[in-house]
């Protein structure tokens, strides 16, 4: 089949229909995935076009995956958050959804409680099981929109399920035909979708929901799930490992368009970002994110990191609020005793902080020299300086800028700063080897009088 595409202005060609194959063995990719090795990253040199869609957001699953590997939110705890995210994404709801589980009382009270204060964005959705009574709870409870379940790897099909990959199939699309019996919009979780044959079961698959989309007129979506974080970005990568690959295919092939594509990833190779972010290069419209990248084993894409990651792609915030990243990370460090690793990009006490003393020097000049953009005003975070043996004057005097003489701009030849400087230097002098901490610089401060 050859159709004009309007969107690429071009003809395309479009004459591969992918069907089930309904292998009796599963296929486990095992020179990829050895498991008493590394995973191997392995390359066909295909080539995707880098398309990113129109428009592009964020959704949220802090009150789901997120709450998986740790103690769960109070229902007041979940209010104050969602709150935090509807400011973060601003009025123009870039921040589009946020998913909660529907299980417990404790889940519905929470949920019930952020329903009552009428945003328009994060749009509340539900988790649910693939279960009739489950749709019913969903839709009596106002949802219009529930993520179902439909794991696509064979270690998913054959080793957990125990079924073919027609049998889960075929109970995948009944499940999904009696949510929109029931009023749900359907978004189908392709969990593990990173191991899974994307030709003999992911696109086929995909197609057949596409038909039951364009024939019901629900927008059903796809959440691309890389389970373990086995998701490549790189291009030239092969399937299944390759995300453009992956994105590629589910717009072509399979029919979607972006808006109704989302990615899932997960940390477990350092890759959620860049993984995410490549998601939306190359076609999806939604990343979905946690706060603070809290989730399952090493974590979820952080959220926080794809209001920055957005903002450099687009070249805008779209209304984003960046500031409240800061309040989020102190929210998270008062209320829930949350320890964030001070290193943390954007959300860590000490992300842009310094000890070394050329560093210091350098942003007593010029601040853009060693500090990554605005973080004082984008996001509440001055740059900071920790004294060590290696801060030097220069350290010292952005140190008491802020902390003894606050507003003040400090030569590192004041005669204040050099005699704190002597003092600092005796300390390392006489064998100290820690960091100096604020309190006793501020006490040895007064005892030498400056």
């Amino acid at each position: 089949m050859i159709y004009f595409d309007k969107n690429r202005k071009m003809l395309m060609e479009s004459e591969y229909r992918y069907n089930l194959q309904d292998v009796e063995e599963a296929h486990l990719y095992r020179e990829m995935f050895p498991y008493v090795e590394i995973p191997k990253c392995t390359f066909n040199q295909r080539v995707n076009p880098i398309d990113p869609p129109e428009e592009m957001w964020i959704t949220d699953t802090t009150f789901r995956d997120g709450q998986q590997s740790r103690a769960p939110y109070t229902p007041n705890q979940v209010v104050d958050l969602y709150k935090l995210l509807h400011r973060l994404g601003g009025p123009n709801g870039k921040i589009r959804q946020s998913e909660f589980f529907l299980y417990s009382d404790r889940d519905l009270e929470a949920m019930h409680k952020c329903q009552d204060l009428g945003y328009a964005y994060p749009e509340i959705t539900g988790w649910i099981r693939a279960h009739r009574k489950d749709f019913e709870l969903a839709k009596s409870l106002g949802l219009k929109e529930c993520g179902i379940l439909v794991s696509s790897s064979d270690y998913h099909i054959f080793n957990k399920l125990k079924k073919t990959r027609k049998q889960a199939m075929d109970d995948y699309l009944a499940i999904v035909r009696e949510a929109i019996a029931v009023g749900i919009k359907p978004r189908c979780h392709f969990e593990d979708i990173t191991r899974a044959d994307f030709y003999g079961f992911v696109v086929p698959f995909a197609n057949e929901l596409y038909n039951i989309s364009k024939e019901s007129g629900v927008p059903l979506k796809i959440r691309a799930c890389d389970t373990l974080g086995y998701g490549i970005p790189y291009s030239g990568a092969s399937l299944p490992r390759s995300i453009p690959g992956i994105i590629y295919g589910l717009r072509i092939y399979a029919g979607f368009p972006s808006e109704q594509l989302e990615w899932h990833g997960h940390n477990d190779f350092y890759k959620a970002v860049v993984n995410a972010a490549t998601a939306w290069l190359y076609g999806a419209s939604s990343v979905n994110c946690s706060l603070l990248g809290i989730g399952e084993r090493t974590g979820n894409t952080p959220l926080e990191a794809m209001v920055i990651e957005y903002a450099q792609l687009r070249g805008t915030l779209d209304g984003m609020d960046t500031t409240v990243i800061r309040d989020i990370a102190e929210y998270y460090e008062r209320e829930l005793k949350y320890e964030i690793p001070p290193k943390t990009p954007y959300v860590g006490a000490e992300f842009n902080t310094t000890q070394a003393g050329i560093h210091a020097d350098g942003l007593l000049k010029d601040e853009e020299i060693y500090n990554i953009f605005d973080t004082e005003k984008l996001l509440k975070s001055p740059p900071g300086i920790t004294i060590t043996a290696t801060s030097g004057a220069a350290g010292i005097a952005m140190w008491a800028g802020q902390n003894l003489y606050i507003g003040e701009k400090l030569s590192k030849d004041d005669p204040r700063v050099l005699k704190l400087n002597d003092w600092v230097k005796k300390q390392y002098d006489q064998g100290r080897v820690t960091v100096i901490g604020t309190k006793e610089l501020i006490d040895a401060a007064a005892e030498l009088g400056i």
